[in-house]
């Protein structure tokens, strides 16, 4: 097999059934399997637009930024719309693009409620972990330093870590998520900031997500099989192959009955009983009853 039959194969292996669950879903619904995908990165456009304006700028970052210094409920409610403001120190066509194609991705694969559920759980818990981080101090373990407190946290970047995570466990594509989760942490090794340690935050909530899923998913079936109620027992067992009641032959069958060839004996004083094939003549066809 040549090097490049073997990497199609493993392109296929990877990439195949994601695929083509994404050309079923375009083939079938259209735009329409993308609406919130369309949906966010219109509204990312939107806020980057409105953020570069003197006017905008203000209302954008009061209404949609969260810092590790700030109250804890208001950065709480601050933090859904914090998914659509991408960072101003990066390009936006590179929030775009990210958004319009994990987005995409997770809103087939996932559905539309399940792929917001983990892109906002991705994004709290880097908004977390900030906190975390800056209360733990410098020295510790994963601790981050005081300035970090007043950085605005990653935006839409972190949510787009986690989802991709959490498709590549779904669709079973292994060496992509790998390539993810060792690329976040490349990010932090050569230049550690709080971005990157916020995605590696939002990657190990993932991560533990999915491990949940995957324990279920292996406990319910054991489960099922636990509940299965055991099939009565009669008391009378099935004769085994060759050893079964057989019926005896209507000579035989006769004679254990006391009866004659003609079937004219009795038993236990009781009237004889007659078969149609003993009667003879028209005398004899009448009924017993």
């Amino acid at each position: 097999m040549s090097r490049r039959a073997a990497l199609r194969r493993a392109a296929v292996r990877e990439w195949g059934p994601l695929v083509t669950a994404v050309r079923a879903a375009l083939a079938e619904r259209g735009v329409r399997a993308l609406a919130l995908t369309l949906t966010a990165t219109a509204l990312t456009a939107l806020v980057q637009v409105v953020q570069n304006r003197s006017w905008g700028y203000g209302p954008v970052h009061a209404l949609g930024t969260v810092r590790a210094e700030d109250p804890l409920w208001p950065a709480l409610l601050r933090t859904p719309l914090s998914l659509f403001v991408p960072a101003l120190d990066l390009p936006v066509w590179g929030a775009l693009a990210q958004i319009l194609l994990v987005f995409g991705v997770a809103e087939i694969c996932l559905g539309r409620w399940r792929t917001l559920a983990v892109a906002y759980a991705a994004t709290l818990a880097g908004t977390l972990y900030a906190r975390i981080g800056v209360a733990l101090g410098p020295e510790a373990f994963l601790g981050l330093p005081a300035s970090d407190a007043r950085v605005v946290d990653t935006g839409p970047s972190a949510a787009v870590v986690g989802l991709a995570v959490y498709v590549c466990h779904q669709r079973r594509a292994w060496f992509t998520g790998a390539l993810v989760v060792v690329a976040m942490v490349v990010e932090v090794l050569v230049k550690d900031n709080l971005a990157g340690r916020e995605h590696l935050a939002a990657i190990a909530v993932v991560l533990a997500v999915c491990g949940v899923r995957e324990w279920l998913g292996r406990r319910a079936p054991a489960s099922r099989t636990g509940l299965r109620t055991p099939a009565p027992r009669t008391g009378r067992r099935a004769p085994a192959p060759g050893t079964g009641r057989r019926t005896p032959a209507p000579g035989r069958r006769r004679s254990a009955q006391g009866l004659g060839a003609g079937g004219g004996g009795t038993r236990s004083g009781a009237p004889p009983m007659r078969s149609w094939n003993f009667r003879r003549g028209p005398a004899q066809r009448t009924s017993w009853w």
